[in-house]
């Protein structure tokens, strides 16, 4: 079914409000949910967004939790979510960040004690749409084997990069450690389909196509050992800077009443302070590659997507749909 952003912001904020969400987790849930949606990310979108309804309900996470920001040097700010979502803390801290970025050349955000942070590049994209440069990274509860493991050690662990360009929507880089989300094998568990080659091991560490096997084995790290390499950067900066749980300490995402207690980092950068052609030059680079040697721009597809939405709406799984207009009930402290 297809509707308008608005629409849908409303009904994810009723959601979320049903399930015991506060005023301001139940808008910045909505906000990076509504987004993921407009640029065409589904998997992070509507159907994850009902994740988070769930975890309020067994107690995963804090739905009226207020994060704690503490500034602990001009530039550096620090979160700690006490046990909520991770996006209400990046949303209180990020008018400040912008700004001693933009003051100081360079400023740098870690936070702890929260849930995963859906789509890591929505808050990256946000800060590149300031005229800032910025690298995200984020750990979860272990899901995938690397550096010759062969059962969870690291989160699908994601690394999101983006830049201003001048006359166009920012480059945005997103993507995960692993081969694939965690969320597109529960997608093929649920259809009951196969997995493709390369995606993941069972629990005694064999190749399988079988998506029931692979949740109870493990995700494969995407390039075999540089992968692994990758989410072991992302787990030193997003885990180790800000104090959060290793992956491999961090209770399951989706079962149990514990949250999963990972960070976020983001750095921001403002070229201007170094070069200040910087998104001009940028966007001469892209469309080189672009228009010279086909190179696909990471980014374009989806603003493009976010840009018809806006004005068209989106298709929404008509389940899904109704699934948001009954959200369960509960009780105050988030538990049916």
């Amino acid at each position: 079914m297809k509707i308008s952003l608005a629409e849908l912001h409303r009904m994810c904020t009723a959601a979320a409000s049903a399930a015991g969400a506060s005023r301001l987790v139940a808008r910045s849930l909505a906000d990076a949910t509504v987004d993921a949606e407009a640029c065409g990310q589904k998997a992070v979108g509507v159907a994850h967004f009902f994740d988070y309804l769930d975890a309020f309900r067994a107690g995963r996470i804090d739905p009226i939790a207020m994060p704690v920001l503490t500034r602990i040097k001009p530039a550096i700010f620090h979160s700690d979510a006490k046990g909520g979502i991770a996006q209400l803390g990046f949303d209180r801290a990020f008018n400040r960040f912008a700004a001693a970025a933009t003051k100081h050349g360079l400023a740098l955000f870690t936070q702890t004690n929260a849930w995963t942070c859906g789509a890591l590049g929505y808050h990256a994209e946000r800060l590149a749409r300031q005229g800032l440069v910025a690298l995200a990274a984020t750990n979860a509860s272990a899901m995938i084997a690397g550096g010759g493991a062969i059962r969870p050690i690291y989160g699908t662990n994601p690394m999101a990069f983006a830049a201003p360009v001048a006359g166009r929507s920012p480059l945005l880089v997103d993507q995960s450690s692993s081969a694939t989300a965690f969320v597109n094998v529960r997608a093929a568990r649920e259809r009951g389909s196969a997995i493709p080659d390369g995606w993941a091991i069972d629990r005694d560490g064999n190749p399988t196509n079988d998506p029931k096997a692979a949740m109870k084995g493990a995700l494969l790290a995407f390039g075999g050992a540089r992968g692994g390499n990758l989410a072991l950067m992302v787990e030193v900066l997003a885990a180790g800077l800000s104090g959060a749980n290793w992956s491999l300490d961090a209770p399951p995402l989706f079962d149990g009443d514990r949250n999963s207690g990972v960070g976020m980092t983001v750095i921001a950068i403002h070229p201007d302070s170094i070069a200040p052609d910087f998104a001009d030059r940028l966007a001469s680079q892209l469309a080189r590659l672009a228009n010279e040697f086909g190179v696909h721009i990471p980014g374009l597809g989806k603003a493009y997507a976010r840009a018809a939405a806006e004005k068209e709406g989106v298709l929404v799984d008509a389940a899904l749909l109704k699934r948001l207009r009954r959200p369960p009930d509960v009780s105050a402290d988030g538990r049916k």
